[in-house]
């Protein structure tokens, strides 16, 4: 099953006074585990970045005035979400600012029913507790030293770490079992993938036990 971790920076919080996408980050899980298909953008947002927004994620208007606007880029985004669960922390931010953008250009919004919003699923799991992606780092002691600002790929690495934690996935599942056809006969069989024990030598032993002899003579005698 495909996944895909998304994270976006803004010029501001609110879409109703006309603030807009500067940056979209997207990962791509396999079965929750991280591929290396992403999508990554930052856009021109044909305004100003409000001071609370670059404090966030210290992106200028000077910066982003030679970068794409979101009709160059539409096309490419849908197609890489398309059919694909979402995965975001606080996705009522997220989905009213791509919403919005979409709108602009003529297409049709993301469904609520494509999204995964962490947010809910950790405020089900901890009541009362901090939910923020950094309190959920620390909780699941994942290390977010790396973000001394709010950048979207950061965000979509730490988040998709923090989503195995949250569904109790603290390991992917590997399928160490697949079947085949067998091309000669036609017949399915089945290959079964194990580490193989290697039992040590006699030999291996012995100088094991002398190398603990001197070791233990070396240190306390």
């Amino acid at each position: 099953m495909k996944e895909i971790v998304l994270d976006t920076e803004t010029t501001g919080l609110s879409v109703e006074n006309g603030h807009r996408i500067v940056e979209i980050g997207c990962i791509e899980l396999d079965n929750q585990i991280i591929t290396s298909n992403h999508f990554h953008c930052y856009l021109n947002p044909q305004r100003k970045v409000s001071d609370e927004a670059f404090k966030v994620h210290g992106y200028s208007d000077e910066f982003l005035s030679d970068k794409k606007k979101f009709q160059e880029i539409a096309d490419e985004f849908t197609n890489f979400i398309k059919d694909k669960k979402l995965i975001i922390h606080n996705a009522k931010f997220d989905l009213s600012h791509l919403n919005n953008e979409l709108k602009l250009v003529g297409k049709k919004p993301i469904s609520e029913d494509q999204v995964v919003d962490t947010l809910d699923i950790a405020r089900e799991k901890f009541p009362g507790s901090q939910i923020s992606l950094d309190a959920l780092c620390k909780r699941f002691r994942i290390d977010n030293s790396k973000r001394k600002l709010h950048t979207a790929l950061i965000d979509c690495e730490l988040l998709s770490k923090v989503y195995v934690n949250l569904i109790d996935q603290k390991e992917p599942k590997l399928n160490f079992s697949e079947k085949i056809n067998n091309v000669s006969n036609n017949k399915k069989s089945q290959i079964n993938f194990c580490k193989s024990i290697i039992q040590p030598t006699s030999k291996e032993l012995k100088e094991h036990q002398d190398f603990l002899k001197k070791s233990l003579k070396k240190n306390y005698f």
